[in-house]
């Protein structure tokens, strides 16, 4: 007893030693950021299951909302003063306005900005707006900008018809087999175009309430305005075919009959009053939608009329309404949002991710167009339907890539979310597997949205100065595929997917990277190509993935984040600029090279820390770049959903191969 007491004297006459916190672990930091981003990621569902983050454009969509009301006559102070707020913030420094954060200078960005700021009634001596002016003067003024700008302008009254391209209504007679036709084009270049080219025929004007001008934006006077130059991409002999043919419309179109043209506009109106898709708008893109308004504007429709409402509502859907600002939507991505999210929750695989990620397959589920034969079927009669669209409903226009995101995610889902009495998604699994392997091109890749999408010449016309009038095969598209096909494993697939590869491989770049059509850019691509190879089973030393490898592990940035912004799609690019890392983009060179077999690779681990140091106190990565892209060079985009599960999604990844045995996961994604 007394050494006992001896021992507690000792003890309570020893200072009191503050135990030291041992210093924070790789797998508890991982750990703790897997579980802040995770609950950041539930929170944002939905009730009904589902996600639906912000998707944000550059300036033209909000100002061309501004200008659509301002064309009916209509204002609503209370909403304009917070579009400006918006429009006047993302000013850049140069004075005009860029087409993704940080960007340089754009004309016809700039010259809408302008416009819809005036009609608003900021005064033209105010700083910005003389700035504003000042630098799109300096850059020959508002007489440079594209096409679309020019048709916006012609209908508020700026400038004449004359100094824009025309393509007459009459097209709509045209047959299947001529060089021009509507379903010779992009999906959304038809649903824009058909409206317009009634728009066009009719040449209506802007009611204008404010009898607002921008003179001052033309030195040499708008009246003087020229047609569009040829663009960059489009090569001199077809651009000067093209502008011979114009110049002929032009001269014989006022000496079209009557007769045949009023029963072109009453085609044009069929095409679109059949694809209108109720309130979420023809096409579900904002400049269909608006130009659809117009169209009933311009045709004397009453405000009343259900098409009208439908059309009027549509637009309105759009507008992501804050406190302070206020911006209109280019559309909504309700199904990529869900999907990707269900991806990243399958990927974190506790309990709580996968029953939200089971809820939210379910509310995929319904959104299958299973009874809609599309305007993909024009090129593939014989297909059933079966794809998802991108938008809450868009069944004339599913798209392949969130259709093979989606069938990847259920098959994934049909091993992990074992639930009693759980729901089957065999199904529609098989109906999307079929959808897509029927709408392979005849060169083995997959464009967005129809198959053999390739008139190119189509894009030297001068209408066409945007270069994206048609929907070709891309890498990252056919890299989804193929990797929904590799996944599903299925013999009978064994063709078409040899030849998805082989697409693959004839388009990897010199450098070793693939170009990413809808994700910006050469490491979005890269990303998905590695993935399609790994889930096929190709050799991970093989030559094609060495190149990626090397290629994603150059370009690194000094902060173990990787980076690409918007100047990658210039079409003298010459390999990668640098660009300050995003935790999404950062994410997907992760992702692909963790399906290269390289979890162990140093950059891989700076990749990852990079990440977790990057992770804020609420589980969020804030990530204001653009890191998507609608039209490469002209029309760019930030998915606000994109740094909140693709950053989780790459180090779920991590952590699961870090306590595999394998050294890639034999996923399409």
């Amino acid at each position: 007893m007394a050494h006992v007491m001896h021992g507690v004297e000792s003890a309570v006459r020893q200072p009191v030693q503050v135990p030291v916190e041992p210093a924070q672990t790789e797998d508890s930091r991982l750990d703790a950021c897997l579980e802040r981003a995770t609950g950041a990621l539930l929170a944002a569902q939905r009730r009904d299951g589902h996600w639906v983050f912000e998707l944000e454009a550059d300036t033209t969509i909000p100002a061309e909302y501004v200008l659509l009301k301002h064309y009916l006559g209509e204002s609503d102070p209370t909403l304009q003063k917070k579009i400006a707020k918006y429009l006047r913030r993302i000013q850049g420094a140069h004075g005009g306005w860029p087409l993704y954060h940080d960007g340089p200078f754009n004309i016809s960005a700039s010259v809408k900005a302008y416009l819809a700021l005036k009609t608003i009634g900021d005064a033209p001596d105010a700083p910005h707006m003389r700035r504003a002016r000042e630098a799109i003067l300096a850059h020959g003024g508002a007489g440079t900008t594209n096409v679309f700008t020019r048709i916006l302008l012609a209908l508020h009254g700026v400038i004449p018809w004359q100094a824009v391209p025309t393509i007459p209504v009459e097209i709509m007679f045209l047959p299947r087999w001529f060089p021009f036709h509507l379903f010779r084009i992009s999906y959304w270049g038809r649903t824009v175009l058909a409206p317009l080219l009634v728009l066009q025929a009719v040449k209506p004007s802007s009611r204008n309430p404010r009898r607002t001008s921008i003179d001052e934006l033309f030195p040499e006077g708008s009246a003087r305005i020229r047609r569009a130059p040829r663009a960059m991409h489009q090569s001199r002999p077809w651009f000067a075919v093209f502008a011979l043919i114009d110049a002929l419309i032009r001269f014989a179109e006022p000496y079209f009959p009557a007769g045949p043209r009023k029963r072109a506009i009453a085609k044009a109106i069929a095409f679109v009053t059949e694809r209108l898709n109720g309130e979420d708008g023809l096409g579900a893109i904002f400049p269909a939608m608006a130009n659809t308004v117009m169209l009933f504007d311009a045709l004397g429709y009453p405000r009343d009329h259900p098409g009208v409402v439908a059309a009027r509502n549509a637009i309105e859907k759009l507008i992501v309404l804050k406190r302070d600002e206020a911006y209109c939507q280019p559309c909504v991505s309700p199904v990529w949002d869900t999907v990707l999210a269900c991806h990243a929750l399958i990927e974190v695989g506790s309990e709580r991710a996968l029953v939200s990620a089971r809820r939210g397959l379910v509310w995929l589920a319904p959104r299958q167009v299973l009874d809609t034969v599309g305007d993909w079927a024009e090129q593939r009669p014989g297909v059933r339907p079966g794809g998802w669209a991108f938008q809450y409903a868009n069944p004339h226009y599913p798209d392949l890539d969130d259709t093979a995101a989606v069938v990847m995610a259920m098959d994934r889902g049909a091993h992990r979310l074992v639930v009693s009495g759980g729901i089957d998604f065999s199904e529609a699994v098989a109906r999307g597997r079929e959808w897509v392997l029927g709408l392979q091109s005849r060169n083995g890749g997959w464009g967005a949205f129809d198959a053999d999408n390739t008139s190119e010449y189509l894009n030297h016309i001068p209408f066409a100065d945007h270069g994206a009038l048609l929907d070709p095969p891309t890498a990252d598209v056919t890299a989804r595929c193929a990797g929904m096909l590799a996944q599903l494993g299925l013999e009978a697939d064994r063709d078409a997917l040899r030849i998805a590869l082989d697409f693959l491989r004839r388009n990897q770049q010199a450098d070793g990277s693939w170009h990413g059509r809808w994700g910006m850019n050469y490491v979005y691509g890269t990303w998905s190509a590695l993935c399609a190879f790994n889930a096929a089973g190709v050799n991970p030393h093989a030559p094609e993935i060495r190149r990626a490898v090397d290629w994603l592990i150059s370009i690194i940035n000094a902060d173990g984040g990787w980076g690409e912004h918007g100047s990658s799609y210039d079409l003298d690019y010459r390999g990668h600029p640098p660009a300050p890392s995003t935790a999404s983009q950062t994410a997907w060179a992760l992702l692909g090279l963790m399906a290269a077999g390289e979890v162990n690779h140093p950059v891989v681990e700076r990749g990852i820390d990079y990440l977790l140091r990057e992770n804020d106190a609420a589980g969020l990565w804030p990530e204001p770049q653009f890191t998507a892209v609608g039209f490469p060079r002209v029309f760019f985009l930030r998915y606000h959903g994109y740094a909140k599960f693709f950053p989780l999604w790459a180090l779920a990844r991590f952590r699961n191969l870090k306590h595999s045995s394998e050294s890639a996961a034999r996923l399409g994604m």
